[in-house]
């Protein structure tokens, strides 16, 4: 059995207004989820006039449950800063983990507009319920 050095995890943002594009190499797990989450993050909100977030999976070697949360967590900040996130160049092993999770539709949806929920409803304006 060989001992293989575990695969370096990297996050290299590029903007071009009005598109970011993040490529993520190596595992994307518990490990190294915080890291991408941090780098998406500071790079959307301190960018102007976004329209699309694409992370460009070439060089991924593998995800867990972690990174599932981590991608949920961005589609969670792009659909706040009203952007539209893109799942590039998928892996066969991240396809299927999006197929048997269902999520694939939810990160890839178009974002709602600002006080609209993504059924279409409109959202609670006063931030707390009704009675």
């Amino acid at each position: 059995m060989t001992n293989l050095p575990p695969i370096q995890f990297t996050v290299t943002a590029h903007r071009e207004p009005p598109t970011l594009t993040v490529r993520v190499g190596g595992e994307l797990d518990y490990d190294t989820c915080g890291e991408f989450v941090d780098a998406v993050v500071r790079e959307l909100y301190d960018a102007t006039e976004l329209r699309d977030v694409r992370l460009d999976f070439t060089d991924l070697a593998w995800i867990d449950s972690s990174g599932l949360s981590a991608l949920l967590m961005i589609h969670r900040h792009t659909s706040t800063a009203g952007t539209i996130l893109h799942l590039d160049h998928r892996p066969e092993f991240l396809q299927r983990m999006l197929e048997l999770t269902n999520v694939l539709d939810h990160l890839t949806a178009p974002a709602a507009p600002a006080g609209i929920e993504a059924d279409g409803r409109r959202g609670d304006v006063t931030g707390a319920g009704a009675t």
